[in-house]
């Protein structure tokens, strides 16, 4: 009794599939008292973007993914076997290194159709494993597009007959896993001065460590091991231009004293609006 789920719709997109006045909606999931359902953590995210929107929060983020084929193997590695060492792989060009482009691309002209933010996209580390960059955006637009993108990205590798795994840690072993690392600023951060905030910033982050890893995805600690480009998860860092630390600060906001820091714990299944 009393199990159906009403949907509020909260944004709209075009819709690059069936084209026309066609567009696809993400909604929000509620009770049938009104309540927010139990997996909408939107409607929380929304209440605290809100309340903040005069700091002007922005967000770019770095979802990574890896290709299977329908066989369950890592797109573009041998049967039975494993590829050569990691390292000629990010950032490749070459049908003997780069797996599953025309998926990428595909992907990559669904979204700026839709609508959706997107910014770019690369090879990653592992061979089969890709990374498309969404943002900057600002507020609640982090988590709408984030999650639009993810629809596409598995509605176009289904025409290619391609699996997309958003497991941190799909393959066991001397791989990179995947992340969803998030780059972040506010106004304060962005002005000559900025650097200060964003010390103070990690500074707080530091202190709730534990908490933001609880809600940084499924299985992480498989993926931040302290190897493979990540910090420890039982451990919370910070450096310039240091990608084995919780939080890295890019080189060139160092030396301009001002910009954006990137959170590098999440996974890449990580739920945006927690």
């Amino acid at each position: 009794d009393n199990s159906d789920i009403l949907l509020r719709p909260v944004a709209i997109f075009k819709d690059p599939f069936r084209g026309g006045d066609n567009i696809l909606v993400l909604a929000e999931c509620y009770n049938n008292d009104g309540t927010p359902n139990r997996t909408n953590y939107r409607h929380s995210c929304v209440k605290i973007m809100s309340a903040h929107s005069e700091a002007k929060p922005w967000f770019g983020i770095e979802q990574e993914y890896t290709l299977f084929d329908m066989d369950g193997q890592v797109l573009g590695w041998p049967k039975g076997g494993f590829p050569g060492p990691q390292g000629p792989y990010y950032c490749s060009v070459g049908a003997n290194v780069a797996f599953g482009r025309d998926v990428v691309e595909a992907h990559y002209r669904a979204c700026l159709y839709s609508g959706v933010n997107i910014s770019g996209v690369n090879g990653e580390v592992m061979p089969g494993q890709w990374e498309y960059q969404v943002g900057p955006c600002e507020g609640i637009d982090m988590g709408d597009h984030l999650w639009v993108s993810r629809y596409l990205l598995q509605r176009v590798a289904e025409d290619f007959g391609i699996v997309v795994s958003f497991h941190p840690k799909p393959i066991k072993g001397d791989w990179n896993g995947a992340g969803c690392h998030t780059n972040y600023s506010t106004e304060a951060m962005r002005i000559d001065g900025g650097i200060k905030a964003i010390h103070d910033a990690i500074d707080r982050m530091s202190k709730r460590h534990a908490e933001h890893i609880a809600v940084y995805g499924e299985d992480n600690d498989k993926r931040l091991t302290g190897r493979h480009e990540t910090g420890h998860i039982s451990e919370f860092s910070y450096g310039v231009a240091n990608r084995g630390a919780s939080i890295r600060i890019p080189r060139h906001v160092a030396a301009q004293g001002y910009g954006y820091f990137e959170d590098r714990r999440p996974a890449s299944n990580i739920d945006p609006y927690r």
